[in-house]
């Protein structure tokens, strides 16, 4: 009996300080920053899906954030863009022989592409090698000026998580008119594009890292892509989650955050998966959110047929307003026409038995209402001289 008691007042105690993380912020929707902002997620970043040699072996320790001090060289703050700074050695090199190498990532999380991603690329960019000839510079290890001066490489990544296919152009030159007779007096550069939907889940579960967990969460965008989740492989999931590190895993759980308050889970379901995962006991999505999707699936096909019939309703209130119009059209019409038929009939008439034009304009006011000068313009329509 105590035993049971215990066990309830800790539950409650942890629901309390679980509300208590969330009233504070510490729970909260994931921003990308978050992500990219933290060194060993930016590693593993790198070391899956960048492509380059030289960062196969990138450690957390050789990245170094620098976002504000570029936003701020900008006079501009972009919620998910990130710079980092990395300490790269060629083969063979030693350890005072690394070179910088500049990461700028943008963050595109949107199902709407943004087009103009190369220009703010640019800008960036042109930011960082400016400050990185004025900081070599100051240290007084050289002049930019010099013809030995050379510049630090930049890599430029754009990480895509909308559904929809990336339509923007991958060079800058494609942005500018006329590229083609005036390219070589054009900059030009591409930028590596990493779009998660690119990825299976299960290629995703392949590297095994924290990152790559994050990138299927962020895949989420349906409740099929949800049952999709949760019929990955489970084993693999729930290594990541119990080998993450305590600061990961708290990333881990906003992003299951997120994802609750994107599927409509409710909160008090959505706390305890979070608290679950805390737990580091990813089993319980798999053994208990399969029903909430199937509901969700059921309320998303409601929801398709509830506007489905709200639009036949309104077309049919279209149609019969067209009618309407065009059976008033129609009766307007002919009262026109009958009215016509009237005025050129009284001035016949009066031709006919011999009165004057005055008579056919006076009969005209009297039957039909028309003020004298309307029934002058009738008369000189309809009376034959």
């Amino acid at each position: 009996m105590k035993e049971r008691q215990r066990k309830k007042h800790r539950k409650n105690q942890d629901g309390r300080q679980l509300q208590c993380r969330i009233s504070q912020g510490t729970i909260r929707d994931l921003n990308n920053r978050t992500v990219f902002g933290n060194s060993v997620l930016c590693a593993q970043f790198l070391r899956d899906y960048a492509d380059i040699a030289l960062l196969k072996d990138v450690q957390p320790e050789d990245i170094e954030d620098v976002s504000r001090k570029y936003q701020a060289y900008l006079g501009i703050s972009f919620e998910t863009d990130t710079v980092k700074k990395i300490r790269i050695r060629p083969a063979g090199a030693e350890e005072e022989e690394s070179i910088p190498l500049y990461l700028i990532s943008l963050v595109e999380h949107k199902s709407q592409v943004d087009y103009n991603v190369s220009m703010q690329l640019l800008r960036y960019m042109i930011c960082i090698w400016t400050e990185y000839g004025k900081e070599i510079e100051r240290r007084g290890e050289g002049r930019s000026s010099n013809k030995s001066f050379k510049y630090p490489p930049i890599l430029p990544i754009v990480y895509y998580e909308g559904a929809d296919k990336w339509t923007a152009d991958l060079h800058l030159k494609d942005r500018i008119m006329m590229s083609g007779i005036f390219s070589d007096y054009l900059p030009d550069f591409t930028y590596k594009l990493v779009r998660n939907h690119d990825y299976s889940n299960e290629e995703l579960l392949d590297k095994k890292d924290e990152m790559s967990l994050l990138m299927m969460i962020n895949k989420v965008q349906t409740p099929e892509d949800m049952e999709n989740f949760l019929n990955s492989q489970r084993d693999k999931v729930e290594r990541i989650v119990r080998n993450a590190p305590e600061h990961i895993l708290e990333i881990i759980c906003s992003a299951i955050w997120s994802l609750c308050m994107k599927m409509n889970v409710p909160q008090e379901e959505a706390e305890l998966c979070v608290e679950k995962v805390r737990e580091r006991q990813m089993g319980y999505w798999f053994e208990n959110v399969k029903m909430d999707i199937q509901a969700e699936r059921r309320k998303a096909e409601e929801a398709c047929r509830e506007a489905e019939e709200r639009v036949r309703q309104a077309e049919k209130r279209a149609e019969k307003m067209v009618e309407e119009l065009a059976e008033k059209k129609a009766e307007e019409l002919a009262e026109k026409r009958e009215k016509e038929a009237k005025i050129e009939m009284i001035v016949f008439l009066c031709q006919e038995y011999g009165d004057t034009k005055e008579a056919a304009i006076m009969k005209m006011m009297q039957k039909c209402g028309f003020s004298r000068a309307e029934a002058e313009k009738k008369a000189d329509v309809y009376w034959k001289e």
